[in-house]
């Protein structure tokens, strides 16, 4: 059996850490307790005062930006080679800008123009050799036909029937009257 006791200075850590969980515990800040007694009209009222707070606070945030931003411009043109100097490094910010975008442009067409260009020469070189293969396989099989008819015509040009007319001209007699009845 496993020997569960502690020794006392085990008890006196945990002592401790529970003490200090406790006074954490409560020297933490508590939430404010609702009232119970708020009515509807009160709570309609408390959203509405906190929409109109959020947006004056927007407006006041976005007027200090705005503020900073003129101050900081106002200190790099204060005087004219200040503002010449601003309105050259500005340009030459815009005309990087504008070589990158170009730059960019061009790189991602040529690739397009070449993936096109790519998947049109794969199509075509495809298509040749389906071609190719197709025209193949039609003239083995027309080859094959044609061997096939000319055995076909050499065979019956020797079978030898001796009784052919005799067969054929009794077959005439008896359809005659029948011909001659719907030619009428």
């Amino acid at each position: 059996m496993a020997n569960t006791t502690t020794t006392p200075r085990k008890r006196t850590a945990a002592k401790k850490t529970t003490a200090k969980k406790t006074a954490a515990r409560r020297a933490a800040p508590r939430a404010a307790p609702l009232p119970v007694d708020r009515t509807p009209v009160a709570v309609v009222q408390a959203y509405a005062e906190k929409a109109v707070d959020v947006q004056v606070g927007a407006a006041l945030t976005a007027r200090d930006a705005l503020v900073a931003t003129l101050d900081d411009v106002r200190g790099r043109v204060a005087t004219r080679e200040s503002a010449e100097k601003e309105l050259t490094r500005l340009s030459k910010r815009g005309t990087t800008a504008r070589n990158r975008a170009t730059r960019d442009i061009r790189r991602n067409r040529t690739r397009v123009e070449r993936e096109l260009r790519q998947r049109r020469n794969r199509m075509t070189r495809d298509v040749k050799r389906n071609r190719t293969r197709v025209e193949r396989e039609v003239r083995s099989l027309r080859k094959d036909a044609e061997q096939q008819l000319k055995d076909v015509r050499t065979q019956v040009r020797d079978i030898q029937i001796p009784q052919v007319p005799n067969v054929v001209a009794p077959v005439r007699e008896a359809v005659k009257p029948l011909v001659d009845r719907f030619a009428a």
